[in-house]
Order: structure tokens, then C-alpha cells, then sequence
């Protein structure tokens, strides 16, 4: 897990320092709509748009804007109809890639996301030529100042939690989807919102790169996160600590 750690670490580093605010805030709204849409308009009665919207307000999305994706979401104003989906391929090194999108036109997507992995070294597969190589957990990121890691650990344990990582930066806590409801409820009450929370892919299987070839997945992996329809990426790559710096230094 140390590995994905410092994978997280880099993706938790370049989120604060991410320019592309519009883009962001596009994102988050699609999001937001998908979930009211499924589950209702009311953060209280559904949880996926609860933590649709903590996550929307840790980012500084407008609240003008998180209503209006609420709304395109229950009816209330124009909105798209949007699906999940999920592509997996692999990238430079043969290390394995999942990627989630929101989506309405499952054709452009899929057509964006291939040309995306074809120019950077990638191969996009068929669905589940690499899925067996993560396991679908809860997650849920709260900020190394809001506990220490004992208090967090601790708690987080007692609430559910199935593992604990903390570092300089962050706390990072998983466990098993059907987990998730509970943990989050019990940890949003000890400590406030999370900095970011929902079910994510984390590598069961690592693939072993140089500093090259790592540097040429975070290429594909920041090429993936620009377009527009894709919401997530998780790759499974493992790199030595020295390398992990480096790369979190230049992100």
C-alpha cells in the first residue's frame, strides 16, 4: 500500500494546485446532477450526493453552482442524460489503468479516451482485461491537521475501517463497500466533512516501473484527467521512493 500512498500523495498535491478551476467545477457538477438524479435532491436522504456536494465545497465550487447541478439533476432546469462507464487499458510498462467517466455519448468518449491511450503509449482494452487487478473500496481523505494519526487510526478502526494511512499531508482511510455508509456517518460526526470521500479502485496488483516509464504514465494518466467526460484514473503503478519524489516534485 506504501506505493499507492505516495500515488495519492501526488494526486492530493495536485488537486490544491490545480489552475483549471472551470474544469474542476465541471466535474464536480456533472457529478452532482448524476447523484440527485439517482438518488434524489436532498444531501440528507441520499448519500452519494452529500458527498458529491463536501466534496464539491472543499474544492470552492460556487453554491450558486452546486444548486443549479442539484437541479439539473431532480428536473428542475435543462440537463443531460448521463451514464457510468468504465474503460481499462494499459499504459507504458504494462502497468494496468482504470478509468471512470460520466458520460452522454458513450461513443465520443470511448473514441476521446482510445486516442488518449493510443498517443501516449497506451493500449485500451476490453472491460475487465484489467479489473481483476484492483478491488473496489470506500475511501474517505481527511486533512493530517483535522486529528493525529493515533486519534485517527483509533476511530476510524472502531467506525469499520479496514485500513489507515497517515502522513505529512493526509489521512487515508478504506474500507469494504458495504462498510462505507456507516464509516463515513461515524467519522463525518467525530470530525467534521472529509476532504474527499467514495468508492475508488486500489491496485491488488502492482507493476514495477523506472523513472521513465513512470514519468510516461503520469503523462497518460494527466492526459485522461483533461478530458472532459473522465472523472477518475487509477493506475497500478509502483516506483521506487526516490522516483515518487521526484515526480511529486514536478507535479
Amino acid at each position: 500500500m506504501a506505493g499507492h500512498s505516495k500515488w495519492a500523495n501526488i494526486q492530493h498535491r495536485k488537486g490544491k494546485q490545480d489552475k483549471k478551476r472551470a474544469q474542476v467545477f465541471s466535474k464536480l457538477g456533472r457529478e452532482i446532477t448524476v447523484a440527485a438524479k439517482l438518488g434524489g435532491g436532498d444531501p440528507d436522504m441520499n448519500p452519494r450526493l452529500r458527498l458529491a456536494v463536501a466534496t464539491a465545497r472543499a474544492q470552492s465550487m460556487p453554491k450558486d453552482g452546486i444548486e443549479r447541478a442539484i437541479q439539473k439533476g431532480v428536473g428542475g432546469g435543462e440537463g443531460e442524460n448521463y451514464e457510468q462507464v468504465r474503460y481499462e487499458g494499459y499504459g507504458p510498462g504494462g502497468v494496468a489503468i482504470v478509468v471512470e467517466a460520466l458520460t452522454n455519448n458513450r461513443n465520443r468518449t470511448a473514441g476521446e479516451v482510445r486516442a488518449i491511450f493510443t498517443k501516449n503509449g497506451g493500449n485500451l482494452g476490453e472491460t475487465g482485461s484489467v479489473g481483476f487487478m484492483f478491488d473496489r473500496l470506500g475511501e474517505i481523505i481527511y486533512p493530517a491537521g483535522k486529528a493525529s494519526a493515533d486519534a485517527m487510526f483509533e476511530a476510524a478502526l472502531e467506525a469499520g475501517a479496514g485500513n489507515v494511512e497517515s502522513d505529512s499531508d493526509m489521512h487515508d482511510i478504506t474500507c469494504a463497500i458495504e462498510d462505507f455508509a456507516a464509516l463515513s456517518k461515524a467519522l463525518e460526526e467525530k470530525f467534521g466533512e472529509p476532504e474527499r470521500a467514495g468508492l475508488v479502485w486500489r491496485p491488488n496488483v502492482s507493476a514495477e516501473v523506472n523513472e521513465e516509464q513512470a514519468a510516461a504514465v503520469m503523462k497518460l494518466v494527466e492526459a485522461l484527467e483533461d478530458c472532459d467526460d473522465v472523472q477518475n484514473v487509477t493506475p497500478n503503478f509502483e516506483a521506487s521512493d526516490e522516483v515518487m519524489e521526484k515526480l511529486a516534485a514536478a507535479s
